[in-house]
């Protein structure tokens, strides 16, 4: 291991420091070696991991993180293995993603304490570290022209070309700050309060492994990435991919071998597919999860086209390149549904298509800058919910109320619960696909996007990141007649079909079947091939039929179907010996 990190440092800073750097290195894990405690590390079948803000439920008078961790412990024992905790740092803007103090917590969530009470849960921790806040002391000092953290920030002098530089948003690459030896043009990619930390100084590198050691002796299971693609710069290069970036990533996880062989890492590069599964490395010396970025437009595009084929053909080539890493499946999260990573497997027009269907459901679209100067849509923004059903076709709840105007003019209205059968389909095609799936906190109850939040921020993600009331929650929760209800009874009950079956290891195989355009079908095998799931969804609004094993098996609208060489299962319940003769959807 001592040589991987040193060939590595050769590799960034040059043969003439890197023995110095490396003694540094070992130091610092030598430091923190005896106070991280091991732990379990291996993934399996019952590690769904659900995503959350630290106060993403609230009870006045409360610790947010208290709430959430009441919330968890009365509704999610047994139904998800380990919560990621969206960046709970002190913060200034981003919703948590522009952080002050990495080694602390945000006194209006909680503690450490509070952290620390929720192991019971595998714990994902954000890793932002391709930027910091402006407001944060490293910046400030930076400002106050202190020689240690002169370099801590990428500065541009003159004019240089920088058209090149991918951005994933259409503000400013370079924003100016006034010290006292000048002004300084200095590298934020994301915003004029996120400044981007400067990985070519080794100090920087340094400081960040520091970080993250913390979090592993804080109870990290999983530390997460955010935005590493970004992480080096070369004016005159794209600045995104970079093998510098893939060389920092691979001293990360080498040196968290060495000290926390039980953390793992998983990269959020919301890029093209083949790109975004660079980040596996060879396999073993990269991120054991990559965000699985492609699935939730690829998933869009099947249920509004009622036809799986592309979904299907992608994800036959979902190999991951050994058996210590996996996808980190999803179909929502805090952002919005990325774009680009369907480029290349859909056309412009199938992009185009989905663009318009998400207008068409109340979303907004987010736009990025293109070399060439034109701009392109990067991000649906909106609630998956609403992504995949369009909220004014809902059947009004009672006949005394007023139709929506595209009711009135014959539309096909929808019916709560087809609407839900559609959403409980589009989520078990997350769950039975190989690796580990993350659960965004609104898709556990179905949430429909929230306007008033763009309205009041002035931000296009606003509209599926709501914080709610617990006690409220609760209510809906008891009420069988409403949304919550319905999405979280069917959810929570695919979840323990699939945390009960090994087929749904995260490092066992599957295999793609061709059954029928409208369905998609995935066999999912444990690692020992001791145990088999035939997972079956229908992604139209159509009744279809087709052979399975010489029998005839039909699917109604929208239903699933998961059936092993032990048990039949229909949304997480037990179904009849003969799955022909269970044919109502829900």
């Amino acid at each position: 291991m001592t040589d991987i990190l040193s060939n590595l440092l050769a590799f960034l800073y040059g043969e003439n420091i890197s023995t110095r750097l490396l003694e540094r290195t070992q130091n610092l894990l030598n430091e923190y070696r005896p106070r991280i405690k091991p732990r379990a590390g291996a993934l399996t079948e019952r590690d769904s991991i659900l995503i959350a803000y630290g106060d993403q439920v609230q009870t006045p008078g409360e610790k947010p993180l208290q709430t959430l961790k009441k919330f968890c412990d009365a509704y999610l024992i047994g139904i998800v293995g380990g919560i990621h905790i969206l960046p709970f740092y002190p913060w200034t803007s981003d919703d948590g993603f522009s952080v002050v103090d990495y080694r602390k917590v945000d006194p209006a969530l909680g503690d450490w304490d509070d952290i620390s009470s929720m192991r019971n849960l595998r714990l994902m921790f954000d890793g932002v570290i391709n930027h910091i806040s402006t407001q944060s002391d490293w910046f400030q000092k930076f400002l106050r022209d202190d020689p240690h953290y002169k370099n801590y920030f990428i500065t541009v002098e003159g004019d240089p070309d920088l058209s090149q530089v991918v951005r994933p948003r259409t503000l400013p690459l370079l924003t100016s700050f006034q010290t006292p030896s000048g002004e300084k043009k200095v590298w934020a990619t994301f915003s004029a309060d996120q400044v981007d930390l400067n990985f070519k100084n080794p100090e920087v590198l340094l400081e960040i492994l520091d970080v993250l050691l913390l979090y592993a002796e804080r109870g990290a299971d999983f530390i997460r990435l955010d935005a590493i693609a970004y992480l080096w710069k070369e004016i005159g290069a794209n600045c995104i991919h970079l093998p510098q970036t893939h060389a920092v990533i691979q001293f990360l996880r080498a040196a968290l071998n060495e000290t926390a062989p039980h953390v793992q890492l998983i990269t959020e590069t919301n890029v093209p597919h083949k790109d975004n599964i660079s980040y596996f490395g060879d396999g073993y010396n990269e991120a054991q999860l990559v965000y699985n970025f492609a699935l939730p437009p690829l998933t869009l595009h099947a249920f509004h086209t009622g036809n799986a084929r592309i979904l299907s053909e992608w994800a036959r080539t979902l190999t991951p390149p050994s058996d210590k890493t996996t996808f980190f499946n999803f179909l929502a999260s805090h952002d919005g549904i990325g774009l680009n990573p369907a480029r290349g497997i859909l056309s412009d027009a199938e992009i185009d298509f989905l663009v318009n269907k998400a207008l068409e459901h109340g979303g907004l679209i987010s736009y990025k800058h293109n070399a060439d100067g034109t701009q392109s849509p990067y991000e649906m923004n909106i609630n998956y919910f609403d992504a995949l059903s369009n909220p004014s076709l809902l059947q009004p709840p009672s006949p005394a109320a007023v139709p929506s105007p595209r009711t009135a003019m014959g539309a096909n209205v929808e019916t709560l619960d087809l609407q839900v059968s559609r959403f409980i389909a589009a989520q078990a095609i997350m769950l039975s696909i190989v690796g580990a799936p993350g659960i965004y906190f609104h898709s556990l109850f179905g949430s429909r996007g929230w306007t008033e939040g763009v309205k009041q921020t002035g931000r296009n993600r606003a509209i599926n990141r709501e914080k709610l009331r617990y006690d409220e929650l609760q209510s809906q929760l008891a009420d069988e007649t409403s949304l919550r209800f319905k999405v979280f009874n069917q959810y929570s009950r695919l979840l323990k079909t699939r945390s009960a079956s090994p087929a749904f290891h995260p490092h066992g195989t599957q295999i793609i079947h061709d059954l029928h355009p409208a369905v998609f079908a995935v066999e999912r095998i444990s690692p020992h091939e001791q145990t088999r799931m035939l997972c079956l969804h229908n992604v139209s609004r159509k009744t279809v039929s087709f052979p399975v094993n010489e029998r005839l098996i039909t699917l109604e609208p929208y239903q699933t179907l998961w059936l092993n060489n032990q048990i039949r299962h229909c949304e997480g319940g037990a179904f009849p010996p003969d799955p022909c003769a269970a044919r109502k959807g829900r």
